[in-house]
């Protein structure tokens, strides 16, 4: 095996984090996982603790909450990459988002950090549909979305975190940005579809205009920030014909194609977690 590494995983418990901390923890690195709940703690809020975090660190791969679009997020990426440099980390994997010009700032910090570094940028998440904001109208059976007509290559975070993992581990992906992409293009019609087939159910879909879909999230109590954030991805990413363009970088990097959105959905609704309010109502 390979020498044993000393990995910080900021959002360590999240979508993609929780994952690779799992694949390093098989694989025997050492692993620290940088969250409100973990010992010592990690808020982005609060930039006191972070040296704390990154002690005897060698390598970190970070996520930033809610997204890098974000106002503050910038000046959070500038000051952790000055204190990982106080604390002697030697590489940095930052997630970013696939289009998002907002994000690219924040990469910049990172590439001219000095630091060995790798920039991942995703496409949206297969997980959005079971881990995220879309879940619940799903189980409700009625889905409302904006840019209906885009063309969406949805990626897994199966595949983000084998990714991270590689590069965290490997030399090689040093200096590099990989953009990460399924295979194919759906829209979000045709991707609620296959979740309905998959689970037998109606689900039906409604194309609605982005005013009309953040006035409904504010009415039903959303954070203003996250609205923010959401009309951000469907105006300025989902709204940029470019950013239906699929890759190859998965394959060039794990040597196999990416996981299919059909085979994520088979898999997802193996769990149940799209019929919980079906079967509640029975």
């Amino acid at each position: 095996m390979e020498n044993k590494q000393n990995i910080l995983v900021i959002g360590g418990t999240g979508k993609t984090g929780r994952k690779i901390v799992n694949k390093l923890n098989a694989l025997g690195h050492n692993v620290r996982i940088g969250s409100r709940s973990a010992t010592p703690a990690f808020g982005w809020d609060n930039s006191d603790t972070w040296e704390d975090t990154m002690q005897n660190i060698d390598k970190v791969y970070i996520t930033f909450q809610p997204d890098l679009a974000v106002p503050g997020a910038l000046e959070a990426i500038e000051t952790l990459v000055k204190k990982a440099k106080k604390c002697n980390v030697k590489k940095l994997v930052l997630l970013s988002g696939k289009g998002e010009r907002e994000a690219e700032l924040c990469e910049q910090v990172v590439i001219h950090s000095g630091l060995d570094y790798t920039i991942v940028r995703a496409s949206w998440f297969n997980q959005n549909f079971s881990e995220s904001f879309l879940i619940d109208p799903i189980l409700e059976g009625f889905v409302a979305l904006p840019q209906a007509e885009a063309k969406i290559p949805f990626v897994d975070t199966n595949d983000i975190a084998d990714v991270a993992v590689e590069a965290l581990l490997h030399d090689k992906h040093n200096g590099t940005i990989y953009q990460l992409t399924g295979a194919r293009t759906l829209t979000f019609k045709e991707a609620v579809e296959e979740i309905a087939q998959a689970t037998q159910r109606d689900i039906a879909f409604t194309p609605i205009a982005i005013s009309a879909y953040t006035h409904m999230l504010k009415q039903h109590g959303v954070p203003a920030d996250f609205v923010w954030l959401i009309e951000y991805l469907f105006t300025e990413v989902l709204g940029n014909p470019n950013n239906s363009e699929i890759t190859n970088d998965i394959e060039l990097v794990l040597g196999r194609k990416p996981t299919d959105f059909s085979d994520f959905v088979k898999e997802t609704a193996k769990t149940g977690v799209w019929n919980s309010k079906v079967e509640t109502v029975k």
